[in-house]
């Protein structure tokens, strides 16, 4: 689900980019996910500001939206919190540790990769370059990656992959709302929370890797009996 999920994300920008006359026909293999990543860097900032602008410029015009895009880029990354708790819980509950192990440390790799990102450029947010419609106030700092949409997408990706389905998708919509908020109130570009997509589908499938090799050399010694 969490490549999946990443891969749908780089779809839609590259339809946007390539309807806008941003980005030529992607033909990396048939990749969407690679021609978004591949562009060169000035052309990718272009191709950044310019899908943010598309996002932001409806920002400040209708109350109700922007009061729902406020609470979701300030508060819903909580209530994804509280409600993976929910699947957590129950395997708990079934004494069912290791998913719930295996999720936390998809959560620490995932904040790990995204801190070592965040010292390794110096995007600044969207509000400290150009003019935006800024809703929430935020400190001014390195925007790339969004740690809102780091947390979310992770425990989406997470509990789809080692604990509930269901529960996956429905925070997964939750995570890609945050995702959204977050550019409408101006406090990131499309990049921010591509980019944290993309670690929090590489975390979840390391821990995946890593989760099955250790249980295949488990397996094998009685294997051998």
């Amino acid at each position: 689900m969490a490549l999946l999920t990443v891969e749908a994300i780089a779809v839609t920008v590259t339809v946007e980019l390539v309807s806008n006359g941003l980005l030529r026909r992607p033909t990396l293999h048939g990749s969407p996910l690679l021609s978004v990543f591949l562009l060169p860097a000035r052309q990718n900032e272009r191709v950044n500001y310019r899908l943010f602008e598309l996002i932001n410029a409806s920002a400040g015009r209708i109350d109700g939206i922007d009061d729902v895009m406020e609470f979701a880029a300030t508060w819903l990354v909580y209530l994804i919190f509280a409600a993976s708790a929910v699947p957590v819980a129950v395997s708990l509950h079934r004494r069912r540790t290791r998913p719930v192990l295996e999720l936390g440390v998809a959560l620490v790799l995932a904040f790990a990769a995204a801190t070592a990102l965040a010292h390794l450029n110096s995007q600044l947010r969207p509000f400290q370059s150009h003019h935006v419609h800024q809703l929430i106030p935020h400190d001014p700092g390195v925007s790339l990656p969004s740690d809102h949409a780091t947390a979310a997408f992770t425990l989406a990706f997470g509990v789809y992959a080692f604990l509930n389905h269901r529960w996956g998708v429905i925070l997964g919509t939750a995570a890609l709302t945050v995702g959204a908020a977050r550019v409408w109130v101006g406090v990131h570009y499309p990049g921010d929370i591509l980019a944290a997509a993309a670690i929090a589908g590489l975390a979840v499938m390391a821990v995946t890797v890593g989760s099955h090799r250790q249980r295949g050399r488990t397996r094998s010694p009685s294997a051998a009996r």
